[in-house]
């Protein structure tokens, strides 16, 4: 996917890729933006460790390409850092474009400050062994999600959200004509327009709000 499209799709962001893919593809976790204000959009290079065990992140910084979005992932989501500020100066100078890690991460002040983009499940100092190894390439499910190699990680301050690589251009389109409806529809509702009419709600409620008219 060529680089101006994976910036419309950081522009466009989580909720309207979201909405736009058929409500598919949500990354159904809590995460914590280490960078707030950061969009990111970029082909997956998915990371499986070993259970408390961080080899495989030591190992993908060799592999890495400009771009790419880091998804790093246990058998088992636990309170282990996987992650912290030494081996995010190595994901910096290798380009890599953000982090998504289902796990956590220390040094968060000092990611923060660097300005990579990560999200991640948890902030805890307790560190991982670096013994065991994992599989770099091998498809992740994070949050409900299956990410594969090469799909789609949008990123925001509303979460993630993956499109698979096959359809990234299909949900480019809709994303970009959802935001312009949107675009339309805001300027109507700052001009006094109400959802309830232009989405045709009214008939839904027309009993509650002649009940609420009346009590006022």
């Amino acid at each position: 996917m060529r680089l101006e499209d994976l910036q419309r799709f950081a522009e466009l962001g989580v909720a309207t890729v979201y909405e736009a893919s058929g409500r598919q593809g949500l990354v159904d976790l809590p995460l914590h933006p280490l960078t707030p204000g950061s969009r990111v959009a970029g082909p997956a290079r998915t990371v499986l460790c070993a259970q408390g065990d961080n080899l495989m992140v030591h190992a993908v910084m060799a592999v890495a390409q400009p771009g790419e979005v880091l998804v790093i992932a246990m058998p088992e989501a636990q309170p282990v850092a996987l992650v912290g500020e030494l081996l995010a100066t190595q994901a910096l100078r290798r380009g890599v474009a953000g982090m998504l890690i289902d796990a956590a991460v220390r040094d968060a002040e000092e990611l923060g400050r660097m300005g990579l983009p990560i999200w991640a499940r948890y902030i805890r100092a307790r560190g991982a062994e670096r013994k065991s190894l994992g599989r770099l390439g091998v498809p992740l499910t994070l949050g409900g999600t299956t990410i594969h190699n090469g799909d789609i990680v949008v990123l925001d301050a509303d979460g993630a959200v993956v499109v698979a690589a096959e359809r990234a251009e299909e949900v480019l389109q809709a994303a970009q004509a959802r935001a312009q409806r949107e675009a339309g529809l805001r300027e109507q509702f700052a001009a006094g327009a109400l959802s309830i009419d232009l989405y045709g709600l009214r008939p839904q409620v027309e009993e509650e709000l002649s009940r609420a008219m009346g009590e006022g």
